[in-house]
């Protein structure tokens, strides 16, 4: 071979020695059979910590190509330590392979003792790279069957305990301190009226803090974790197998992703459940069936404007609306009563709520919009809703967060990317071949549940701060009506009026009974705050016995000391509704 021309290609997955070969090690070796067959080097290209699954990702590999198809150096081989630093893919290596041969240039492996040049190094290069791929892929099935035969015997699979469960010894042992919530979550959303949205703010607001595991950093709780806890069958005794499923991309040949199945199996555990089985399905009931409204058959134009909003007295749960159709006393038309009631859902000392008063909606309904009626005529009130108009949005404590959040799952793409090109650079001829990819099969399947964890705690994050930002614009909104309150009201119909005070108004609390005085309403608390007297308030609330009182909660969490309220006494009316 005097005088005849070559590249030398080497890689490597990682910086660490591969096959007992560092990179300057193999282009020693390289460099001694060159010198020994009489070879003169003419280029040499280096792809240090990049994978050979496939091609894509090499840029010294696919230099070399590139400089091979255009005749720069007129080479006649290329020289490569082994077959699997060429390539792991059996297709890649093939089609490489036919490239340069196009332009009359081979590949010898030295290691392998293999010269494309021959017709029999070209079939031991067929035969190799097919063998390497699909030991790779037995391997992988074989992980995977062995993993489904666990979940067969009621096993765990490894991953992450679920919230509510610790591991010992490789077993699912309920976590009493974490198992309490979990119990929670499922009684109230199956035994009352609330939803995801409300279990998880229900949660918030009465001091229960989630407890950051290892694949989370977040302690509130959101509406994604409650609907993930419920459609988890782990919670019932059960174990499901396959609900996600890393899927090749579809047009590509190397990428793959992570997608979630609608059908999958499911298999009885040998741990320990912490709901019965019949709450689940009755939860499972409950989450097909929610966000389906029922059909109107009377007034299509009448709307139950604080549906939802109104709380009833006795046990606090939202009250919803409905009607009483009457034939008028000549029996030929009929007229609708539309009333507020408590649906006695929520659970009162033991026993169902049992507070059975229907309020008129319309007696309801105007004394919510006198009290804002009160409020928007105060001289004041303009000038600062203008000027909250102007305020800026805060999110920063968030977008810290989101960074963070990004910062770990960039470091977690890297480690599974890493441990991906580790996995290629093992030889499948080391007698622990099988084992070692075993170990590091198990450690990139917890990288993926991480990498599923951290992106689920993204969303969850760029949702609250788009709730933030759409609760500013949102507020924007609702302020810029506040303005010309009294001159649109009238004129809206009752399903804008509705849309209105449930954008604006959060709760409205009444008295069992009517007062004395004419009192009915008891506390209305505010979504955003408004302005009233020099102060910003998010509460109202009228419930002395004698006196018509307005307090003056300043802040929406501040403790109710004497402090922190400011309390306007007003002249008693029918009503209890007078602002000065």
């Amino acid at each position: 071979m005097k005088n005849t021309k070559c590249y030398i290609y080497t890689r490597v997955s990682t910086s660490m020695q591969v096959d007992g070969y560092s990179l300057d090690a193999q282009k020693d070796k390289l460099k001694k059979y060159a010198e020994f067959q009489d070879m003169m080097i003419a280029g040499e290209y280096s792809d240090e910590g990049k994978s050979g699954k496939n091609i894509e990702g090499r840029p010294q590999f696919l230099q070399m190509l590139k400089d091979i198809e255009s005749g720069k150096d007129k080479v006649d081989f290329v020289l490569v330590f082994k077959l699997s630093r060429f390539g792991r893919n059996a297709a890649d290596v093939l089609s490489s392979l036919q490239r340069m041969q196009d332009f009359g240039v081979n590949l010898i492996c030295v290691e392998d003792g293999i010269d494309s040049s021959k017709d029999s190094g070209k079939l031991m290069i067929s035969v190799l790279s097919a063998v390497a791929e699909i030991e790779r892929e037995n391997i992988l099935v074989q992980t995977m069957e062995g993993r489904r035969q666990k979940a067969r015997e009621g096993k765990w699979n490894g991953g992450f305990a679920p919230y509510g469960y610790k591991l010992v010894e490789g077993y699912l042992e309920i976590a009493e301190d974490e198992a309490e919530v979990i119990r929670i979550i499922y009684d109230k959303y199956v035994n009352t009226t609330m939803g995801a949205t409300a279990v998880a703010a229900y949660l918030n607001e009465h001091g229960y803090e989630k407890k950051k595991r290892q694949n989370n950093t977040l302690d509130m709780f959101s509406a994604h974790f409650i609907k993930s806890v419920l459609d988890n069958p782990i919670y019932c005794g059960k174990l499901a197998y396959g609900r996600r499923k890393n899927e090749k991309v579809a047009g590509t040949r190397n990428q793959y992703h992570i997608v979630k199945q609608e059908e999958y199996p499911v298999y009885d555990g040998v741990h320990e459940a912490i709901v019965s089985e019949e709450l689940w399905q009755l939860a499972q009931k409950k989450r097909q069936e929610t966000g389906v409204k029922s059909e109107k058959i009377y007034n299509l134009e009448h709307e139950n404007i604080l549906s939802g909003i109104l709380r009833c007295p006795v046990c606090g749960a939202a009250m919803y609306g409905n009607v009483n159709r009457k034939k008028k006393k000549d029996g030929t038309l009929y007229k609708d009563y539309y009333y507020y009631a408590c649906k006695h859902r929520t659970t009162v000392n033991g026993h169902k709520c049992g507070y059975r008063k229907q309020w008129g909606q319309e007696k309801i309904d105007s004394a919510v919009e006198e009290v804002i009626r009160k409020l928007v005529q105060n001289p004041k009130f303009e000038t600062a809703i203008r000027e909250k108009i102007g305020s800026r949005i805060d999110t920063d404590e968030l977008e810290k967060e989101q960074e963070q959040l990004r910062k770990k799952l960039r470091q977690l793409n890297g480690a599974k990317t890493k441990l991906g090109q580790q996995m290629d650079a093992l030889d499948v001829s080391d007698k622990f071949y099988d084992r070692k990819y075993q170990d590091m099969e198990d450690r990139l399947y917890k990288l993926y549940e991480d990498i599923d964890s951290v992106e689920m705690q993204i969303e969850e994050v760029e949702t609250r701060i788009l709730n933030v930002r759409q609760q500013k614009i949102s507020g924007n909104n609702v302020y810029q009506f506040l303005l010309y309150f009294d001159k649109l009201y009238d004129k809206f119909t009752d399903a804008e009026k509705k849309t209105f005070l449930s954008s604006f108004i959060e709760q409205v609390d009444i008295f069992e009974e009517e007062q004395p005085d004419g009192r009915i309403l008891k506390h209305i608390k505010f979504r955003f705050p408004v302005h009233f007297n020099g102060k910003e308030i998010q509460e109202i609330g009228w419930d002395k016995e004698t006196t018509v009182e307005t307090l003056l909660r300043l802040g929406d969490r501040e403790p109710a000391c004497a402090a922190s309220w400011v309390q306007v006494p007003f002249p008693d009316n029918k009503k209890g509704f007078s602002f000065h």
